[in-house]
Formats: structure tokens, sequence, C-alpha cells
């Protein structure tokens, strides 16, 4: 079963905890993005090695609620109404777990804050981050052989 199926946690809490972690560590002009009124992502900036560094943090609140659309057998009388608010307290909660996780293991030094964030440094340009463009090419860019 998926970590937070059942959180009962608001997104706003999550969202707010998420950003209270990223500002600890740095993080400066924190915007929240939108698309059709749903809170689907966060963006920051953060200084490393004197550049500003862009970064997107996305919540696929669809695709959780597909998933637990698809699980459900036989559903109990507001069970489909419910799934929607339920993806988006699941699909934050998951996220600021990850970002805690992440964060806590910068602070213990086992990792370097760009080190685990890197797939989400965001070219504003080709609206897209680092991993997306790794994956619209293929990952060709990782020249890397198991032999």
């Amino acid at each position: 079963m998926v970590k937070n199926y059942t959180s009962q946690v608001t997104a706003t809490r999550s969202v707010q905890h998420i950003e209270d972690r990223l500002v600890s560590h740095g993080a400066m002009n924190i915007m929240k993005l939108y698309e059709d009124k749903s809170l689907v992502g966060i963006a920051f900036i953060l200084c490393a090695n004197g550049k500003q560094i862009p970064f997107r943090l996305p919540a696929r609140i669809s695709n959780v609620e597909k998933m637990m659309r698809e699980q459900i057998k036989r559903p109990r009388s507001g069970t489909m109404k419910n799934i929607k608010a339920q993806a988006e307290r699941t699909a934050w909660k998951l996220l600021a777990d990850w970002v805690d996780i992440q964060i806590s293991l910068v602070e213990l030094q086992q990792v370097q804050f760009m080190e685990v964030f890197l797939p989400y440094v965001y070219d504003h340009m080709k609206q897209q981050t680092f991993f997306e463009k790794l994956e619209q090419t293929g990952f060709k860019q990782l020249d890397y052989q198991i032999t």
C-alpha cells in the first residue's frame, strides 16, 4: 500500500512544512505553482557556488488520484467523490516527507543539497527540469556503460 494514502494532513500544512525546510537551507523566492486553480508544485531558488539555481518540485496529484481510483473495488457511498481531495493530501504529504528525508540527509552530511535535488533544477526557457531534459533525449548524456 502507498505511504500516506489515508493522510489527513492538509495540503496547505504539507506545503508549509516543505517551505520551512527549504528556507532553513537557504531557499529563496519560494513560489507556489497552480494549474486550473489546483496547487501542482513549488518552485524556489538556491544559491550554489555564487549562482542562483532554480528548482521545481512537482506534486502530481492526478497520478495519485488515478492510482487510488484503480485500487477501489467496491466503493462505499461518497468514496469516489472524496478521492480527489485525498489524492491531494497524499501527494503533498509524500512530497513533504521526501523533502524532509533529503534535508535530513544533508544535515547529517550524508549528501549535498545539489546531490539529491539536482533532478529538479529547472530551465525556465525550456520549461523542464534537468531530469525531464535527460529523459527527453533518452538519457544520452549519461554515457555510462556497465561491462
